[in-house]
């Protein structure tokens, strides 16, 4: 009844309570607006990884590589909140089965920043950054069921 009476009163239930509450609840976004937003903030994540890549060939370009390949991998996984929403992705992130993989992540996302701009050594930047992809792979194929079951055997069979 009080949505109807705002309607009518002209006061939108969006005005009122901004964007803020529309990003906090991706429910209230229709799905065509989550899905183009999912694609600009997928595809600018990945455009950031691969500017970052062709910027680490500059001198210093370390400090950039680092910054633009982690913002790269912030924006693809925030993508995901338009899609289900920012507290049902958390919920998702800190779930069981992919705890270890979320901290993990989370925490080379960190340090690849540490390694570059305050600890100053390049060598451990990368080791960062590849084990930031290398994270955010199993992350990502913990979405996918008995993924990580598979590429688990593909491993041991490969190493057999």
């Amino acid at each position: 009844m009080d949505k109807l009476r705002r309607v009518l009163s002209g006061r939108d239930e969006n005005e009122e309570l901004g964007l803020t509450s529309q990003v906090l609840d991706a429910s209230t976004l229709s799905y065509s607006t989550r899905v183009k937003w999912f694609v600009i903030c997928f595809a600018s994540g990945i455009l950031c990884s691969i500017l970052g890549t062709a910027l680490l060939f500059l001198p210093n370009g370390i400090k950039l590589f680092a910054a633009f390949y982690t913002l790269g991998n912030i924006a693809a996984l925030a993508s995901t909140c338009f899609l289900m929403g920012p507290l049902k992705q958390l919920k998702r992130m800190f779930e069981k089965t992919r705890l270890i993989a979320t901290i993990v992540m989370l925490l080379c996302l960190v340090l690849t920043l540490c390694a570059a701009f305050w600890w100053h050594k390049k060598v451990l930047a990368l080791i960062f950054c590849i084990l930031q992809f290398l994270a955010m792979t199993w992350y990502s194929i913990s979405y996918i069921p008995f993924a990580r079951d598979a590429v688990m055997k593909c491993f041991t069979t490969c190493l057999s």
